[in-house]
Parts: C-alpha cells; sequence; structure tokens
C-alpha cells in the first residue's frame, strides 16, 4: 500500500505534470484530500477558484471512472477538450451521439481507460446507461452547477432530482457536489435533495479584492466603450446581449483604428469559435465581444477587465462574468454600463418573451403536430426546424417561440440546435440496393460513399464544403439532391446551417398541460425577480458594489470595498483628492478629454477630475483647446 508521504509526492507530480502548478490555490487540496478520502463533499468556490480541478485531480489518482453530471452540453464538450488537450482520458455522452459512438465511450469505460465520464442529468434515467454503468468501476460521483438542483437556482433543472435515486442505487459512491454561485437558501437544498452524508463543507468567501467595480449611467456606450480601449494594451472580454451588438461593437472599434478586437457568438460555427478562442487565449492583449456564449470552462488567467455593456440578467451571471477577470491575483477591472431607457426596454423586453398558458401550449403543440408525433411516441429521426413557419401558424412573436423552445431544450424534452453545426448524413438503403435505384440517384449515392466513410452504417457529420471541393459541386446542388433522396427514403439527412430538433421524451398531453407549463411559469417569475434584483444593484448609488454582491449571497455585515465607483465618489465627496500633479504630467505627453484623463489615471471619477481641472484653468497651468479638450497653458 501507497504510504501518505508517496501519496502527497503524487499528488503534487500529477498537478504539476498535467496543469504545470507548483502549489494548490485556496482550499483546493484540502478538498481534493476530502474526496480521497470517500467523503460526501460539498463545495462553494466563487468563479475562479479552480472548482474543476478538485475532482478532475483526484479522478486521476483514484481507480476507476469519474462520473461527472453537468447540466450544459457546450460546457461539457469544452471541459472534455480541455482535459483531451492535457493528455487526460476524458469523453461526454449526450443525445446527439448515436448509438455506436456510445457504445465506444461505454467500452472505454469499462475497460478502465476513461478516467472522467461527462453526463447529463437526464442521462442517469436511460436504460442503455444504467445497464452499462453497472460494468463501471465508478470512482465518485461529482455533481457540477450543483445549484441546478434548486428551484431557487438561477437554472434550476428537474432532472437535477435524478441524481438522488441513482445516489440510492450506488449508495457506496462518495459524492462531490460544486457550485459557484450558491445562496444560502440554495446550499441548503442541495445538501437536501442530494443527500449528502455529513458533508465536509467548504465555503469560501465571494469578494475578490483585486477587482474594482465601475457601474456607469452612460448614453453613448459604443464612444465610452472606445475611451477605454483606446489606452488599453490588456487581455479583455466585452459582454453583450445580442449577436447583432457583438457585430456592430466591433465593426464601430475597427473603424476607429482598434483591431485588436473580435466578436463572438453563438451564431458562428464550431471551427470558427475555436480560431476566435484560441486566438484570443494566446494574446495578452486581444479583446473579445461577445454575448454570454463565451465564458464557460475558460482558463486564462491574465484577464485584466470584463466590460458589461448592458446590465446582465441576475447577479448570479454578473458575477460569475466578472469573476472571468483576474484569475491571477493581480489588479482588473469590471466595468458596467447602463442608462434607463434600456432598462426599461429590457422590462419590456421580459413581458414580451414571456407567453401566458394558452400560447405557450400553441406552441408546443404545432411542434408535434408539423413533425407529426402522436400521443406517447418518440421519433428517432431529427427534424429541420422553419421557425417562420411557427410564427405564421402561431402568430406569436419569435422572442415567445424562442423562449419556449429554449425550455424545452434545457429540460430535455427536445434537443433544440440553433447554431450552425456539421450538416449529418445517413444511408437507409443497403448497399447492395443501390444498383436497383435510377441511374441518376444511384451515380450520386456512390460519389457520397467516395467522399463521405462511414454512412452505410451510422450517421456521419460533415461539411458540404468539402464535399463541394471534392467533386466540384456547387453547394446549393448537394442540398438539393440530398434533399431530393431524403424525401425518396434513400439517406437520412440534416442541414447544419438550418435550425434543427430531436424529441428527447415520448408527447404526453398530460404531462405537457401541467407539468411543463407550471415549470415554465415557475422559471420565468424566477428570472423576473432576479432582473429585479439586478435592476437594484445597477441603479443603486448607495452602497458599495461588491458590498452588495456578498450581502446577495449571504455574506452579512461585511466591510465597503474602499474601491468601488460608489466607494470612490463617496471619497471625493468627503474629501475630495488633489490629483492636478497627475493631470499636469499626462497633458505634458499630449492633450486629453476628461474621460481619457478619467482612464489613463486607472478609471478615476470624473467629477474629481473636472474639479481638478477648474483649479488648473483658473491658476493658468491648463487651457481649452475646445469645449471637450484640455491641454497645458
Amino acid at each position: 500500500m501507497i504510504s501518505q508521504q508517496d501519496f502527497q509526492k503524487l499528488k503534487y507530480e500529477t498537478l504539476k505534470y498535467f496543469w504545470g502548478y507548483d502549489e494548490f490555490r485556496d482550499s483546493q487540496e484540502e478538498i481534493i484530500n476530502s474526496v480521497l478520502t470517500e467523503k460526501d463533499t460539498l463545495v462553494l468556490l466563487p468563479t475562479g477558484a479552480g472548482k474543476s480541478l478538485c475532482y478532475q485531480l483526484p479522478a486521476l489518482l483514484k481507480e476507476g471512472t469519474c462520473l461527472v453530471i453537468s447540466p450544459l452540453l457546450a460546457l461539457m464538450k469544452d471541459q472534455v477538450n480541455q482535459l483531451k488537450f492535457r493528455g487526460i482520458e476524458a469523453e461526454y455522452l449526450s443525445s446527439e451521439l448515436d448509438d455506436f459512438d456510445a457504445e465506444v465511450i461505454y467500452n472505454r469505460c469499462k475497460d478502465g481507460l476513461t478516467k472522467l465520464l461527462y453526463v447529463s442529468p437526464e442521462r442517469l434515467t436511460n436504460k442503455q446507461f444504467l445497464q452499462n454503468i453497472e460494468e463501471i468501476q465508478m470512482s465518485f460521483i461529482a455533481v457540477d452547477e450543483a445549484h441546478c438542483i434548486s428551484e431557487w437556482g438561477q437554472d434550476f433543472r428537474p432532472s437535477y432530482q435524478n441524481i438522488k435515486g441513482f445516489r440510492k442505487n450506488n449508495p457506496e459512491i462518495p459524492c462531490l457536489a460544486l457550485t459557484a454561485t450558491a445562496t444560502p437558501k440554495v446550499l441548503e437544498e442541495i445538501k437536501t435533495k442530494l443527500e449528502l452524508k455529513n458533508p465536509q463543507i467548504f465555503h469560501r468567501s465571494f469578494k475578490r479584492d483585486n477587482i474594482k467595480i465601475f457601474t456607469e449611467e452612460v448614453s453613448d456606450k459604443f464612444q465610452r466603450i472606445f475611451n477605454i480601449l483606446k489606452y488599453n494594451n490588456d487581455s479583455g472580454i466585452i459582454y453583450v446581449r445580442t449577436r447583432k451588438e457583438a457585430e456592430l461593437l466591433t465593426e464601430y472599434l475597427h473603424k476607429n483604428q482598434l483591431k485588436n478586437v473580435d466578436f463572438f457568438h453563438a451564431g458562428l460555427t464550431t471551427k470558427e469559435k475555436n480560431s476566435k478562442q484560441n486566438h484570443w487565449n494566446r494574446n495578452n492583449n486581444h479583446v473579445l465581444i461577445s454575448t454570454n456564449a463565451f465564458g464557460m470552462g475558460i482558463d486564462k488567467d491574465n484577464v485584466r477587465f470584463v466590460i458589461h455593456f448592458s446590465p446582465a440578467p441576475s447577479i448570479e451571471n454578473y458575477y460569475q462574468e466578472i469573476g472571468r477577470s483576474g484569475r491571477d491575483g493581480k489588479d482588473s477591472f469590471a466595468f458596467m454600463l447602463w442608462n434607463q431607457q434600456e432598462i426599461s426596454n429590457f422590462d419590456q423586453i421580459l413581458k414580451n418573451q414571456t407567453p401566458n398558458k394558452a400560447e405557450f401550449l400553441k406552441i408546443v403543440t404545432y411542434l408535434y403536430s408539423i413533425f407529426q408525433v402522436a400521443e406517447y411516441e418518440l421519433p428517432e429521426k431529427t427534424f429541420q426546424l422553419n421557425a417562420t413557419g411557427i410564427q405564421n401558424f402561431t402568430k406569436l412573436s419569435t422572442a415567445k417561440i424562442k423562449n419556449v423552445l429554449n425550455f424545452l431544450h434545457n429540460q430535455e424534452i427536445i434537443y433544440f440546435n440553433d447554431n450552425k453545426s456539421l450538416s449529418s448524413v445517413e444511408l437507409m438503403i443497403k448497399a447492395d440496393e443501390i444498383e436497383q435505384l435510377p441511374k441518376k440517384d444511384a451515380y450520386f449515392i456512390e460519389l457520397l460513399l467516395r467522399t463521405i466513410s462511414g454512412i452505410t452504417t451510422h450517421k456521419v457529420l460533415f461539411s458540404e464544403q468539402q464535399v463541394s471541393n471534392k467533386l466540384g459541386i456547387s453547394i446549393h446542388l448537394i442540398k438539393e439532391r440530398l434533399k431530393e433522396l431524403q424525401q425518396k427514403n434513400y439517406l437520412e439527412y440534416v442541414d447544419g446551417a438550418l435550425s434543427s430538433v430531436k424529441f428527447l421524451k415520448p408527447r404526453d398531453e398530460r404531462v405537457i398541460n401541467s407539468g411543463y407549463w407550471k415549470l415554465f411559469e415557475h422559471i420565468q417569475r424566477n428570472k423576473i425577480q432576479k432582473w429585479e434584483e439586478m435592476k437594484f444593484y445597477t441603479e443603486s448609488n448607495d452602497y458599495c458594489k461588491m458590498k452588495l454582491i456578498l450581502a446577495y449571497f449571504g455574506e452579512k455585515n461585511s466591510k465597503n470595498c474602499g474601491q468601488c465607483s460608489v466607494c470612490e465618489k463617496n471619497k471625493q465627496s468627503m474629501f475630495g483628492k488633489n490629483i492636478s500633479h497627475q493631470i499636469v504630467k499626462l497633458l505634458t505627453e499630449k492633450p486629453a478629454t476628461i474621460e481619457e484623463l478619467s482612464v489613463q489615471l486607472s478609471y478615476h471619477p470624473k467629477e474629481n477630475i473636472l474639479e481638478n481641472l477648474i483649479y488648473l484653468l483658473d491658476s493658468g497651468k491648463v487651457k481649452m483647446l475646445n469645449f471637450r479638450t484640455y491641454a497645458l497653458a
């Protein structure tokens, strides 16, 4: 048996070999020790504190496969890709994988090759999964984003209730529950619903001393962001609400000669996303303008700032996103820009995207009807989805339809793919039947067989662009021919450039009318409540910003941070601050506006800069070049 001393050595060698670190952060080592000694463990660590390592490292040291339960497919993929990049055997199971791919993954787990297997909570009731898991030696269960089990969490997922039943069938397997955004109410519910036995609890303060928080009411946001970035030479993220905003802001900054910025959103292909993310990861002065599609699982420690172009939908989201800056412990900045008009607009958007019960049922019923899904039926194929068709039939807004489709997707009732992805094709006839087809069809299928391997046995992902390059046929013609062959039932084709839907649960009118609707209604109410809390945080000028965040997460009686926009404003109003010599030094180099001086003085309050400029103007040391720009006299 390995000695305690050798085990300690092995732990640090593993950390160094796979992650390149010499030391553990904060409470990481204690958490890992708790897992290695097979105790139930509950971890609340802020974003950026290294939660993933707390289960990934012990998974390598323990025999068997660690089962990681995670709510988001994108997050699973991201984690698995990162682990494979480090040389760690990891896989994920999802509804988009076919039986052939799933079987390969199960076999690797049975052979003890895969150390981490990521699954969604819905998978825990899947018959094929339950049969296979009996033959897999599990080291422990890691429940990521554990706040999803709570009805008061920001991302409530009913399927997380499946974990309790799964654990009852595997009572000897220890459980590690992790979250970065849990209020005391949510934390208590995690303990109860996961039935953690005398858990070791690790709860680190949410306070981040190295992040300076600024909220600013501003009308011209494009100009304000330009002023912030003009003197920037660091890596950062700018969060926007929509894909269009991401593209327009990038275009504006490029026109103004800021070239080290790019946009990122869910509408990009996987190849484009990977290329943009890799470029941002490798560079120390690159800025990504993104929707919240970017950020999950990122491992970049020198992000110096995060800018919110608009308020986030909840304090949980906001805190998680600003937590992506300053992971190296060095000074970082979090900016949030807002104005009253857009807050009123968002109130209206929330109202407009929330259907009533009759509208909700109309959308769901149409979805089943258009694809001719009968009561209790579960079709196996993936369908192309025409969002305009739903809109024309229901006469409801795109926002309401998208809201319902996203809800059905998050609850794994359907798999809704609204992003650009690779297309898929599978031959539905036997190879020896091809000769009996009309010559035109047989010829095209023969071309496909030579170009895309594997389509005779299983569903294969492919790119029409690559097929076009090989065959010298236009993409449009390839798609048309594939659709024709699909209509004749020769093959199954899904165009990755269009939205698609796959039903994951049988149609059940009774559950749709009561269960689904009640859950949807609950989630919408929760969403509105969280937005109201975020609104108060945004508009308040009376309370320290960091203190408001800490209070929200249950940390009472904390002190003011002394460095956020509210604390700085209070300091100025109490004492003022003489920064005249610093202003003179900057104006010696070149003329500047108040906004530019504010940025160069580490985002010093503009009111105080103006007071100092008035003094310098009166004393004749500074002059005005125009109504905005100041220079040395």
